[in-house]
Parts: structure tokens; sequence; C-alpha cells
């Protein structure tokens, strides 16, 4: 939402609940929008390995003024702190970022004033770190078992559209060509960590469905990064509806997914077991 002041309250939420569960400080990243500011919100691990190799975890944390934005996209905001969480204390090859990003929704989106198109570009001048790879968490905690609740990308070419599901019970993590490598090691770490069902996908950015959020960036400046999603507006009816409200999530799917995204993020960062 474009309300300053909403805004910064959920900026000072996300600061607080990240701080508290990770036990660590947050540190603000700060662009400007016009005549005023916003704040990405970055909870850093430095690697143990190759601390200059960086993995971004993120999610928007703003939603549209017509929404509550329970799936979009408190639920991966939610995700984020929570795998924070489950990782904290865990030494990975790999610098960890958390990373909370301003603006995603309209009318920032795809205009210069996302709060992910200033991170990658900051990113990209900073020689101190290179960007090895990015998960985006978009709308990750609607799901549905009836038949044909799942909607299928009106883009995708027809004999592809066999090999889908048609209900809405996964998640799924969406690569372009260029980061299949970075899927299948998302995907192996993710399975072992938890058996809900995922659905690991590669497919041309032409399909504009993929491009919208926060990976979209990283891809335009060459990075390997992944969406994870519910699909969106693929399954969700509530999708920047006043309707996007808590009650209408799956919170025992919402946990297992998180737990096999927190496998998958150990998997990328290359962190190691747990004793």
């Amino acid at each position: 939402m474009d309300a300053p002041g909403t805004l910064e309250a959920a900026a000072d939420y996300v600061e607080r609940t990240l701080t508290s569960v990770a036990g660590e400080p947050v540190t603000r990243h700060r662009f400007p929008v016009g005549h005023r500011h916003a704040e990405n919100l970055i909870l850093e691990r430095l690697g143990t390995t190759h601390p200059d190799r960086v993995v971004v975890v993120g999610a928007h944390y703003d939603t549209v003024p017509e929404s509550p934005g329970a799936d979009d996209n408190a639920s991966a905001v939610a995700m984020l702190i929570e795998t924070a969480r489950l990782l904290a204390g865990r030494p990975s090859q790999y610098t960890l970022r958390f990373v909370a990003f301003a603006n995603e929704e309209s009318p920032h989106y795809d205009l210069g004033t996302m709060g992910s198109e200033h991170y990658a570009q900051h990113c990209l001048t900073d020689d101190r770190c290179v960007i090895h790879a990015m998960l985006c968490l978009e709308m990750v905690g609607y799901y549905r078992t009836e038949p044909n609740s799942q909607r299928i990308p009106p883009a995708l070419p027809k004999f592809a559209r066999h090999f889908l599901p048609t209900r809405g019970d996964f998640i799924s993590a969406v690569a372009n060509p260029r980061s299949v490598p970075l899927l299948l090691r998302f995907r192996r770490g993710f399975r072992k960590a938890s058996r809900f069902p995922l659905l690991p996908i590669a497919l041309p950015e032409r399909i504009r469905d993929i491009t919208r959020s926060d990976h979209r960036p990283f891809w335009d400046a060459n990075i390997p990064a992944l969406m994870l999603t519910d699909t969106s507006y693929l399954r969700n009816p509530h999708y920047h509806q006043p309707t996007d409200l808590p009650d209408t999530l799956d919170y025992e799917r919402f946990t297992r997914a998180t737990l096999g995204t927190a496998g998958g993020i150990a998997a990328i960062a290359r962190m190691k077991p747990r004793a």
C-alpha cells in the first residue's frame, strides 16, 4: 500500500519480529521514492567459507490499498521470519541475507521504485559481495484440494498443460532457464526437509505470469533466482481483494511448506547438517 505511515508501521513490526526470533540486528537499506524514502529490512549472516557469495531470501511487506494482504504478502513475510528462525545457529558456506522488500505492489511495480529493484542495483555496484542466488517468497499460504482448484497460465503451451496439477494443494518453485541449477539444488534440500508437494518448474520469461514479483530485477541482472509461490491469482480468488484475510489460509500446509523451504535455503547456502 502506498501509505507512508502504514508502510513504516509494517516495517517496524517486521524489524522487531526478525530481531526477536533471530537474535540478530536488522539493518535498513533506504532508497528514494519521489519526495520521500522507503526501506528494505536486512538480516545478514556471514558465510564461513565464501562470505563474499550472497544468497538473498526476500519477500515484500507491502500490499495494495484495498486488501489486508494475508496471503499477498503477509504469508511470505511470515515464512521469511520463520525460516530465519529455523536456520539460526547453523553455519553456512555462503552469506545469507533475509530481506523484507518495500514497494512491490502498484503503483511501484516495474516503475523503478520497487525495493527489490533498488536492492539488486545496489548489490551490483557493491564490490564486497556477489549475489550467488535469490529466492523470492510470493504468496505461500493458500491451498485447495478440490478438483480444478488450480488454473494453468494461459500463455503456457498446450502440450505442457497436461503435465501440471489441477488441484491447488502444492507449492511451486519457478525458475527461468538460467536458474535451473539453482532450482535443482533447492528441490533436493526442500524434499529432504519436508514431504510437502513441491512443483519445480522452469519456464521462459516471455510467460509474464512468472515474472511478476521481486525475483524479476535479479533475473534482469542475470542473477539466478527462483520464485516460491502458491501461484497467486491462478489459485487464490482473494488476490488483491478485501477478502484476503488470515482465516482463508491453510496453516497446516503452510507450515509443511515452510519446513521444506528452510531445507531448500540450507541447500542453496551450503549449510552443514544439524549435529
